[in-house]
């Protein structure tokens, strides 16, 4: 019976070891763990739809850093954003940041594109050039909108220049 317990015991401590070691190892290359130690930026914008903290940060595609912070302006009541990215990029100050999606059911993100500017921005630093989210649901209904009010509008002006032409011809 005792060497039962104690192959048991040595079971669960294995187990419990695997489990610590995978914890290390997730939260090593989460990105997570870096977090505050690279450049931290700003960044305002209208709207931020479904973009959370933890978000990533990309550049040409390429994730150099995430989304640490966000909260409203009381003054403006614009999302401002607070980026956490890789120490060693240089981004230029006349850099911009935009909101996108990386597909149609896909999760957002901020992509940098950086300037031309021979200055950086430094730590603290602020994007003055941005790009909000744009709502699928609202392009969505712009699209369906315009396409109702054109077929619409066609038959009726067709209709009305015939109708026009006719009245005119009978005076």
């Amino acid at each position: 019976m005792k060497g039962r317990s104690l192959a048991e015991v040595a079971a669960g401590a294995v187990v419990l070891l695997v489990a610590i070691v995978f914890l290390v190892y997730a939260v090593t290359n989460s990105g997570r763990a870096s977090a505050g130690s690279g450049l931290v930026l700003t960044a305002r914008f209208d709207r931020i739809d479904g973009l959370a903290p933890g978000a990533d940060v990309r550049i040409a595609g390429v994730k150099v850093g995430s989304v640490t912070g966000q909260r409203i302006d009381p003054q403006t009541f614009l999302a401002v954003l607070t980026l956490d990215v890789d120490s060693s990029l240089k981004v230029p100050d006349d850099s911009s940041a935009e909101i996108t999606s990386e597909g149609l059911l896909g999760g957002k993100y901020v992509a940098l594109v950086p300037g031309g500017s021979d200055r950086d921005l430094a730590s603290g630093g602020e994007i003055k050039i941005t790009q909000s989210s744009v709502s699928l649901e609202s392009l969505l209904g712009k699209f369906i909108f315009s396409m109702t009010q054109g077929g619409n509008q066609g038959g009726g002006n067709a209709e009305g220049r015939a109708g026009g032409q006719g009245a005119e011809a009978a005076r």
